[in-house]
Order: structure tokens, then C-alpha cells, then sequence
């Protein structure tokens, strides 16, 4: 049995976009990433220090770095990316070995 995989993206905006703006073309990536065989979560947060962080689980290794490869070819990805402070993201894909829930 593999264990699933936590996808972990962290990054900066750019200056000029908003929160309301980047939540909204997150959004939009919704129904591709559903669609996707293997997933399992999604959580997108921000931090004090006004870092991002785009949290993905997905069934295992395989699924993460396929979509990770697919991801920025899909129509809403420009946008996406160019809401990205350029050279601000770090993407890292590591197993999950335990977890907890309420």
C-alpha cells in the first residue's frame, strides 16, 4: 500500500493582485483538479508573513507529479501563475506518514 502524497506550493503574490483576485482564479482550477483520479483534498491558506500556501493531498506520488506536469498547460494556468510573484514559489511533494482529524 502507498501512502498519499501532500503537494505543498508556497509562494508570494504579485503586488498589484488581491487576495479576493487570487482566491477567485484558484477557483477557477476547482473542476480540473476534481476531476483528477486520486484526489483526495485541497486547502489554500496565508500566512502572517503574507506567504501562500496551496496544500493538495492526492492518492500517491504517481497522481502529484502527473498533475504537477499537466497543471500549468490547463486554460486557467496563465492567470493563475501570473497572479505568482515571479520567482516567489517552491513546489515539494512528500509522503504523508501519519495524520490526525477531529
Amino acid at each position: 500500500m502507498t501512502n498519499p502524497v501532500a503537494e505543498i506550493v508556497t509562494f508570494a503574490l504579485a503586488p498589484s493582485v488581491t487576495a479576493e483576485e487570487f482566491v477567485a482564479l484558484s477557483r477557477q482550477s476547482e473542476a480540473y483538479v476534481r476531476a483528477q483520479p486520486g484526489f483526495l483534498f485541497r486547502r489554500l491558506s496565508r500566512g502572517a508573513d503574507g506567504r501562500w500556501s496551496d496544500h493538495v493531498v492526492w492518492r500517491d506520488m504517481d497522481t502529484a507529479r502527473r498533475v504537477a506536469e499537466e497543471f500549468p498547460r490547463q486554460p486557467f494556468a496563465p492567470a493563475l501563475m501570473a497572479a505568482i510573484a515571479p520567482g516567489s514559489a517552491e513546489i515539494r511533494h512528500e509522503e504523508i506518514l501519519w495524520q490526525m482529524s477531529a
